[in-house]
């Protein structure tokens, strides 16, 4: 009966999340309600899902599939793309055929076994950036002077002394922070994991030097002259502060030029680079774990002991007391 139990919630569990998008797929929907069911689907999830269905079905895929036709699919890419892609494109495909009214091919057995037998076969480990030393981050800001140098500053310390994801980094606006005698105030209104949006406010205290994160976020709006909406804005050729929004995307180039321009190997950096940076340089320099996941938004510290066992490999290594 347990078992019966637990397998009836799980599949309650599943048709819930296929709810949104099934309801949204009938020709006569209420405006009001399409407005507040799409703002519960992430808009990069959105996206991601859309172009994981366009290249299942540029592949020779279709609506409905049979779980032979998914299979094979994955079979095809198993060698090449990471599990994740995988298993998120497992994911837009059963959403496709559930938004329609067809019975998901990736919930029958033989998809979900071949899902496991890429797992286990596959010996491609999760992919890992490199964290950004706090040395290198001054390298690669000092002497940056120009309108697309000082936007660039600023992105990088912010992002770094804030902890935060690429995607929340872009999507501040002016209204979302708040200058005080002790440095500046951040209030992130979603993030991954908090997808309902209660929001929380990250504390950036000031610190010594040219480099601080707040004073160069100050001089960026000031010689913009931004004062509503997005704080980090797409730049012209010509040096021209566009009104359009930085992509997430735009974040891992800019860390990447930054850290070539100075002479760093940018092939292992990443926009994430930031985020674990400041985990890692806090970690090593003695920072409680509930003071650091205050910053990153953590939900636990299982994330962060990885980010610390990774920065005491060589300081905290056994064999440095024995030789």
């Amino acid at each position: 009966m347990k078992t019966n139990r637990f397998a009836n919630l799980s599949r309650n569990r599943r048709n819930m999340r296929n709810v949104p998008t099934a309801y949204l797929a009938r020709k006569q929907v209420d405006a009001n309600v399409r407005k507040y069911l799409n703002a519960a689907l992430s808009e990069n999830t959105v996206l991601a899902y859309r172009a994981d269905l366009k290249h299942f079905m540029a592949w020779g895929g279709s609506i409905p599939a049979r779980p032979e036709r998914v299979a094979r699919y994955l079979a095809c890419y198993a060698p090449t793309l990471a599990l994740s892609t995988l298993s998120r494109r497992l994911v837009a495909i059963g959403r496709a055929h559930t938004a329609r009214g067809f019975t998901s091919p990736t919930d029958s057995p033989l998809v979900r076994s071949m899902l496991q037998g890429v797992r286990r076969s596959c010996d491609r480990g999760i992919r890992q950036v490199a964290p950004l030393e706090k040395a290198d981050l001054l390298k690669m800001v000092r002497g940056l002077t120009d309108v697309r140098g000082m936007r660039d500053a600023a992105l990088l310390l912010l992002g770094f002394a804030g902890a935060f994801r690429r995607s929340e980094l872009v999507s501040l606006d002016v209204d979302d922070i708040r200058f005080t005698d002790e440095g500046l105030l951040v209030r992130l209104r979603r993030s991954k994991t908090d997808q309902a949006g209660q929001g929380r406010v990250i504390a950036i205290p000031h610190v010594r030097g040219r480099c601080c994160p707040t004073q160069k976020l100050q001089d960026w709006l000031q010689v913009s002259g931004i004062t509503d909406g997005a704080i980090f804005r797409q730049i012209n050729r010509y040096g021209q502060v566009l009104p359009k929004r930085l992509s997430a995307p735009a974040v891992a180039l800019i860390v990447k030029q930054r850290a070539e321009s100075v002479g760093l190997d940018p092939t292992p950096l990443s926009g994430h680079s930031l985020r674990a940076g400041f985990a890692t340089n806090a970690a090593r320099l003695g920072a409680s774990l509930s003071s650091i996941r205050l910053q990153t938004g953590h939900k636990s510290d299982a994330m962060l002991q990885r980010y610390i066992r990774d920065s005491q490999m060589f300081t905290d290594n056994p064999l440095s007391k024995i030789w």
